[in-house]
């Protein structure tokens, strides 16, 4: 919690902890996705299903499939561990994540690494960050349909290629991509959501969390339920 920046009075209610997953909340049925090889802007390079990390990262790096490819430095893959157990989506690179080429660099990215610190992860290590979209919007605004549509099949890759234990979605944008309908993160958080299978737990956007703080103890809450997700899956 300190990592968090959250004082001694912030504690997770007794009962919430002892509570079995299963009745913290029902799992949804899996969200309908375009499958990999048909990607919605027309004249998308196909994203094979057999396609490699190498290949992977080589075709995100050339992809000129929607209006972000004009502005950018680079695109922004993600960064991690490739067999990771921990998945984090996040909505989109920003001006320094754009220049250096990792998502969650900045101030964001700061508390992020904060927030892993704090349920015992560390960036790289059993944990791999992505973004929802690979280009960074312009003024850093919130991803269109179409720009999140078009990226789409490359975070299906990267989710197929890892096999990750749990996805965390930080924020709305990530949320929606990932499970493909609206999503309020207030109605979200706090519920075993299902992405083809695998665990998926909505929570705050770091950079929500910088601008709103009293939400940091939600944030808490939802990095315990994170935690007890993850022993549930491993058997622990």
């Amino acid at each position: 919690m300190r990592e968090m920046g959250l004082g001694p009075v912030w504690k997770l209610r007794a009962a919430s902890a002892a509570q079995p997953l299963e009745e913290v909340a029902a799992p949804l049925p899996p969200a309908e996705a375009p499958a990999l090889e048909t990607v919605p802007a027309a004249g998308v390079a196909t994203v094979h299903g057999a396609m490699n990390w190498d290949e992977l990262a080589a075709a995100v790096a050339v992809c000129r499939q929607c209006p972000l490819c004009a502005a950018r430095r680079q695109a922004v893959l993600g960064v991690g561990d490739v067999s990771a157990d921990w998945l984090f989506v996040g909505e989109g690179p920003g001006a320094e994540e754009d220049q250096r080429g990792e998502p969650f660099v900045g101030q964001a990215g700061k508390l992020l690494d904060n927030m892993l610190a704090a349920i015992g992860l560390r960036r790289g290590e059993d944990v791999y960050i992505a973004n929802a979209v690979k280009c960074r919007p312009p003024e850093n605004r919130t991803p269109a349909a179409e720009e999140t549509a078009a990226c789409r099949p490359y975070l299906q890759r990267q989710i197929e290629l890892m096999q990750p234990k749990l996805i965390v979605a930080l924020g709305r944008p990530a949320a929606q991509t990932l499970l493909g309908t609206e999503v309020k993160i207030a109605a979200a958080r706090g519920k075993l959501h299902d992405y083809r299978g695998i665990p998926l737990i909505v929570t705050y956007h770091p950079a929500y969390l910088l601008r709103t703080l009293p939400d940091k103890a939600r944030a808490w809450e939802d990095l315990c339920f994170m935690k007890r997700t993850m022993a549930m899956q491993k058997g622990g």
